[in-house]
């Protein structure tokens, strides 16, 4: 299993001129060593962009998407995450989806396919981050 990020699909949803191809790339290449999924955290930062869940559905199916809930220690260590993000003076308020993600990977011992690498190296240094050499 593999967990992609909001910013890979909406990077393919938009087709976004600076990162769509690298982010079809990666979904077309991981998608054949894991099972592609996503959490209720992502779903929910997707639905954003669709008008009704039916839409935002078949997207995710077409895309060979699952969706996958996120276990208990995980939401756990998301909020601890967070507390220690604040602490070490993190301004953001709007960050704490990325802190569901990547405590979810950590816990489950999923790889994650993203763009924005930061927050979880810093906070979830064992997950296997799959992203774009900087």
């Amino acid at each position: 299993m593999l967990l992609v990020d909001t910013n890979v699909l909406v990077d393919v949803l938009e087709d976004d001129p600076e990162w769509a191809d690298w982010s079809i790339r990666q979904l077309r290449a991981q998608s054949k060593i894991h099972r592609l999924a996503i959490n209720p955290i992502i779903y929910s930062e997707l639905s954003l962009t669709f008008s009704t869940v039916e839409v935002l559905d078949k997207t995710l199916d077409d895309l060979g998407l699952v969706m996958i809930e996120i276990p208990r220690p995980a939401l756990f260590l998301a909020g601890k995450a967070f507390v220690r993000y604040r602490r070490q003076g993190g301004q953001k308020s709007n960050v704490l989806a990325d802190f569901f993600i990547g405590a979810h990977a950590a816990v489950s011992g999923y790889p994650l396919l993203t763009r924005d690498t930061r927050r979880y190296a810093a906070y979830f240094p064992g997950v296997a981050l799959i992203a774009p050499e900087v």
